[in-house]
């Protein structure tokens, strides 16, 4: 799952395949996940999802506008699309094993989650170095060719990203708040990893004003449908 997106990440750069590849998830994951746990204003929750396959749609332009060549652009459009289909579909399971008889307990269905990241991380890890999205091959040796910083720089990456998916799997096990609110919440990242490379990154320096319109669009639309399905719950 989160090998899509940093292949995506790799071709398209942070500002796009997280909006197009995080934002296609959020509408597919709180569709599916309303339907197996429905919480929260369907209105809010399903007029931000709207309003965030706007910014989905503001923010493919931008990339567009952008991108040197037609192949470059539509690779790295097609891997964020599919890394969303990909991420969208995983969380109902998360949710119908939170519902029922006999269900899971939220850090029950986390310990299973990071087991099945552990199995799947050897072979997909080496089918990825072995075919890179972009660049050369790699070799196992090459893995511990990295520095301290580098690797060190991973787990924290990780230990983070675990952090916050239990913090999500324990408020979608909450009966306010629910699935579908909890996973769109999560995916709130995306605001943070588009600003982090349009600001910091500036994978989108030399950007004519049109380019930079549709991200100023992108952004609003984002958080105003973050915003709607954040109230959601509230409104219930």
């Amino acid at each position: 799952m989160q090998r899509s997106v940093v292949a995506a990440i790799s071709v398209a750069g942070m500002a796009v395949a997280f909006p197009l590849g995080a934002g296609l998830a959020l509408v597919i994951g709180a569709v599916l996940n309303y339907f197996v746990s429905p919480a929260g204003n369907p209105l809010l929750l399903f007029g931000g999802i709207v309003l965030i396959c706007a910014a989905i749609a503001a923010n493919a332009i931008a990339y567009r506008g952008l991108a040197k060549g037609a192949k470059a652009e539509t690779k790295g459009v097609v891997l964020s699309l599919l890394c969303g289909v990909v991420i969208g579909l995983f969380y109902p399971f998360v949710a119908k094993s939170l519902t029922g008889e006999n269900h899971l307990g939220p850090y029950t269905v986390y310990f299973i989650f990071a087991l099945g990241a552990l199995v799947s991380n050897f072979p997909l890890n080496y089918a990825f170095m072995r075919r890179p999205v972009s660049g050369s091959r790699l070799s196992i040796g090459d893995y511990f060719h990295g520095g301290v910083a580098a690797h060190s720089s991973g787990i924290l990456g990780g230990l983070i990203w675990g952090t916050g998916t239990i913090c999500s799997f324990v408020a979608a096990y909450t009966p306010m708040v629910g699935p579908a609110t909890s996973f769109s919440l999560g995916e709130g990242n995306t605001m943070i990893s588009a600003m982090w490379g349009v600001f910091l990154w500036k994978e989108f320096r030399g950007a004519d004003s049109n380019v930079r319109r549709f991200l100023a669009l992108m952004f609003t639309l984002f958080v105003l449908g973050l915003a709607s399905i954040s109230l959601a719950p509230v409104f219930g």
